[in-house]
């Protein structure tokens, strides 16, 4: 004997033992509550991610040419030096906090985002060039670590741009004692305001610090920076995720970036 049976659940029929889940709409309210959630959760991963993981970071001078260029970006790793106070976000930043935890040396040679607490706290880049207790002094334009000159090789006449004009200036390739070779640039070869400087003696838990635009860089050669503490330092650069010719279009033009993005140095490992 066959039989069947039929029942309405909601606005829908059920038939023959399937059963349909009623599909009730939501309200505004939860609508709202249900995106505001979303949101939330995530801005909080975000969060984590930033302060435990990386930290994206533009570069906004050019105090780091040729290596680095006004329009890149790039993720700063924060695991490769440990925590700090510097690690976290703004306002936490200011936080008394002291101390290092799962920390490891920067390396000489590293490129790294620390904070200046001379200039408001605001995030700088520069190479890792003195380590604690080391001696550093610049000589006719010539670095000296520890009263040995670093090898400096002329590579040619680049034109850049100098106090805000295009010019030819000399382009070098130094040699760290430990074989890490970056470019750097003079715009006033062996004769500008800091190609004289030192002996400084770098103190215990901290860091000198250097641009390798050597002429234009604000850094541990001024007093504007000094001697930066390991407790300052946020991490070390890691790799480009994107590059805009700032003088081609800004980054919020989106229909210029065809012709300003700088696509050959997208994904490029921060040397």
């Amino acid at each position: 004997m066959a039989f069947s049976w039929k029942w309405r659940s909601g606005n829908r029929d059920v038939e023959g033992g399937e059963i349909a889940a009623k599909t009730v709409p939501m309200t505004p309210a939860e609508e709202a509550w249900d995106l505001v959630k979303t949101v939330f959760y995530a801005v909080g991963i975000a969060l984590v991610l930033r302060v435990i993981v990386f930290q994206p970071f533009n570069i906004p001078s050019g105090s780091m040419k040729p290596n680095l260029l006004i329009g890149d970006f790039l993720i700063v790793s924060k695991p490769t030096y440990g925590y700090s106070r510097a690690s976290l976000i703004w306002p936490l930043t200011r936080l008394p906090i002291e101390g290092r935890i799962l920390g490891h040396a920067p390396e000489r040679g590293d490129v790294a985002v620390f904070k200046n607490r001379k200039d408001g706290n605001k995030d700088y880049i520069k190479r890792v060039i003195g380590l604690p207790g080391d001696e550093v002094q610049m000589i006719g334009g010539h670095l000296h670590i520890n009263g040995q000159p670093v090898n400096k090789e002329f590579v040619g006449m680049k034109t850049v741009k100098c106090y805000g004009n295009i010019q030819e200036a000399p382009s070098y390739i130094e040699t760290l004692p430990n074989n890490v070779r970056y470019k750097v640039s003079e715009c006033d070869g062996d004769e500008g305001r800091l190609d004289n400087r030192g002996p400084y003696l770098v103190p215990a838990g901290h860091y000198f610090m250097m641009g390798d635009n050597r002429d234009q860089s604000q850094d541990s050669r001024t007093p504007q920076v000094s001697y930066v503490p390991i407790d300052d330092i946020v991490g070390r650069a890691e790799r480009l995720f994107f590059s805009v010719n700032g003088e081609k279009s800004k980054i919020w033009q989106v229909w210029n970036w065809p012709i300003a993005v700088r696509y050959e140095r997208v994904l490029d490992r921060v040397q």
